[in-house]
């Protein structure tokens, strides 16, 4: 009965996401133009200054959308160096069945996202290539799907943005909390554990159900990608000994590890993206032969990371929009002149689900929701921690119907979002239940 439900849910979702889902672009576009008209109409914003809040705007996550790419480049080339691909086709020969394969997806991408949702990402999508190759009958667009799923546990891991923010002194909401929150009261709060463990458990197990049905549509053709260098049989300039030479790349690799083993002993370690960033590349240059080898991976991910570097300023835009016509607060604020102690923190978590639609950042979500949230709970005498983790699990929560996130997994998986989405939608309904149900019993 469990398994008829899921699969004709399944394969309903699938059909109306291929359908309708347009290109990432084009959905940042509709919501650009939603969001204009709304400012206009709900604020007094006149369309001239809609459009200048959003070219003001245009430009503000630059330095993320590098990050972006580099997290995506530095997973990209450490995934090509003989030493990591052998790893994940080791890896991917652990699944012998398509339910197999899924699960075992499913859960590893739960377990990095929880740790760190940049490394989660990019090794989940590159470990999805090497399953699809080991499971041939295997549902590709469905493994992709459970490698984004595990990204739902970001927010409630090791590098949640809410919760690492209003841990460290000097937040932007120390003053307005009148305390820190320690991560033993977020984090590692037995509600968190809870909602975790929950999904950790229940979105693997939907996603297997579904991968033990064989797929009705699209097959992908998942092609071995050749990083290998063509034997030069010609006596080679001292140029091109540098190029080949295991030195520069060992030197490289080793000064940047180096440097990292000096952070760990002075216990100056902070675990953010800067530092998943640092340590895929530096890996990389060690793990590669030589230089030129390394320069052809390099060459490899650039050639797709278009999507990302074109998307998220529109993104940005967007927050530009909200912010400066005062938008972000009105939809922030709407819901707390009904909540009561009760469904405030319920109510918070589908609000911030909502503004997660158009303001896809935890960092940037929690800046706009956070005076309104936390004037609340004080008013109302709810937990500040709570209230917190619920912006925060909102935000993960609809990062599945939302591509922001999705461009580096499905740049590496050579996947459109249209092909993912219906599968995506069962780990939101699934997820959200789990939620839904954490802040009702806590």
């Amino acid at each position: 009965m469990l398994k008829t439900v899921v699969n004709t849910s399944a394969n309903f979702f699938d059909r109306l996401m291929r359908k309708y889902t347009p290109d990432p672009l084009l959905l940042a576009l509709i919501l650009s133009l939603i969001v204009l008209i709304s400012g206009m109409l709900f604020t007094e914003a006149t369309p001239k200054d809609m459009i200048i809040h959003w070219g003001s705007g245009f430009w503000k996550l630059s330095g993320f959308t590098m990050q972006m790419v580099m997290i995506f480049m530095g997973g990209y080339v450490l995934a090509a160096a003989p030493a990591v691909r052998l790893l994940l086709k080791k890896l991917s020969k652990m699944a012998k069945t398509p339910g197999q394969a899924v699960l075992l997806i499913s859960i590893l991408s739960c377990v990095g996202c929880w740790i760190n949702w940049g490394f989660g990402l990019v090794v989940g999508g590159l470990l999805c290539r090497d399953l699809g190759r080991s499971v041939p009958k295997a549902n590709f667009r469905l493994l992709v799907a459970s490698a984004y799923s595990g990204f739902l546990v970001f927010e409630g891991g090791l590098s949640g943005s809410v919760p690492l923010t209003i841990a460290t002194p000097g937040n932007f909401t120390e003053a307005a909390m009148g305390c820190l929150i320690p991560l033993s009261e977020t984090i590692f709060a037995p509600f968190n554990i809870v909602a975790v463990l929950g999904i950790f458990i229940l979105v693997p197990f939907v996603n297997w159900i579904m991968g033990n049905t064989e797929p009705k549509h699209y097959t992908t053709v998942i092609e071995e990608e050749d990083h290998h260098e063509v034997e030069n049989t010609n006596p080679m300039a001292p140029a091109e000994r540098l190029e080949n030479s295991r030195i520069v790349t060992l030197l490289t690799g080793g000064i940047g590890l180096a440097y990292i083993a000096f952070l760990i002993l002075d216990q100056k370690v902070v675990f953010g993206l800067d530092f998943v960033i640092f340590l895929f590349l530096f890996v990389a240059f060690f793990l590669h032969r030589n230089a030129k080898q390394f320069i052809k991976a390099v060459e490899g991910g650039a050639s797709r990371v278009g999507p990302i570097l074109i998307q998220f300023p529109f993104y940005a835009g967007i927050m530009g929009m909200l912010q400066g016509s005062g938008l972000d607060k009105i939809i922030a604020s709407a819901y707390v002149q009904i909540a009561t102690p009760e469904t405030f923190n319920l109510l918070t978590f589908y609000t911030a689900g909502f503004l997660n639609l158009f303001i896809p950042s935890g960092g940037g979500q929690w800046a706009v929701q956070a005076p309104v949230v936390i004037e609340a709970a004080k008013e109302l005498g709810t937990s500040l921690p709570m209230a917190s983790m619920a912006v925060a699990w909102g935000d993960a929560w609809t990062n599945m119907i939302q591509p922001f996130w999705a461009l580096p997994l499905l740049a590496i998986a050579g996947l459109k979002l249209r092909d993912i989405m219906g599968y995506c939608v069962m780990a939101l309904l699934v997820s959200g239940l789990v939620i839904t149900a954490v802040f009702l019993i806590f």
